[in-house]
């Protein structure tokens, strides 16, 4: 079997429940970190990554991958397995890649005032993940939480430019967690 045509959902219908219940869950609390596991994506997508493309990627949301993680492989899987419409960065409602590949952020559409549900939706690879680093502060967060962040900056211009901004997936392994728009970061 060619490994575009493997590595998909066993079970889509509950697989893709369950890690859409996970993937609400670690947006509406930041800082929080969960397990999604269930696809087998080709390197160098990590399972986490592979499962939120999966999941929330489809005929109708483009996709922009960045650096390395727009390869051949790559590219074949997400096709059979989602159809998402692999596009040009500005083009993209989710983006993929590690942080350094993403960059510059400023060619990602970010929302407009009457719309700002418009904007891109990053997942990051990461090499690593933990409960440990950046403050967060607001909504989701009962008093704070912290989170490995791959830099501050980006966080604190994105969050003043609330209710417009991108929001973020942060992926390593198995394990996910995320950074909406909403969520003031600061340095511990």
């Amino acid at each position: 079997m060619s490994a575009a045509l493997s590595g998909g959902f066993a079970q889509a219908p509950v697989q893709s429940a369950q890690a859409f219940r996970a993937a609400l869950m670690v947006m509406s609390q930041p800082g929080t970190i969960h397990l999604l596991e269930g696809a087998l994506p080709p390197a160098p997508l990590s399972v986490a990554a592979g499962v939120l493309v999966l999941t929330l990627c489809d005929g109708t949301t483009p996709l922009h991958l960045a650096g390395a993680y727009d390869c051949a492989a790559l590219r074949d899987w997400i096709t059979f397995h989602c159809g998402a419409p692999l596009v040009a960065a500005q083009d993209a409602m989710f983006a993929l890649g590690d942080w350094a590949t993403l960059q510059p952020l400023g060619r990602f559409a970010i929302g407009v005032p009457d719309y700002p549900d418009r904007s891109a939706t990053m997942i990051v690879e990461m090499a690593n993940l933990s409960a440990k680093g950046a403050l967060l502060r607001g909504p989701g967060i009962e008093d704070q939480a912290q989170l490995s962040l791959p830099e501050l900056a980006a966080f604190q211009a994105n969050r003043a430019l609330f209710p417009l901004g991108f929001d973020c997936f942060f992926t390593h392994g198995n394990r996910a967690a995320a950074l909406p728009r909403s969520t003031r970061v600061e340095a511990v």
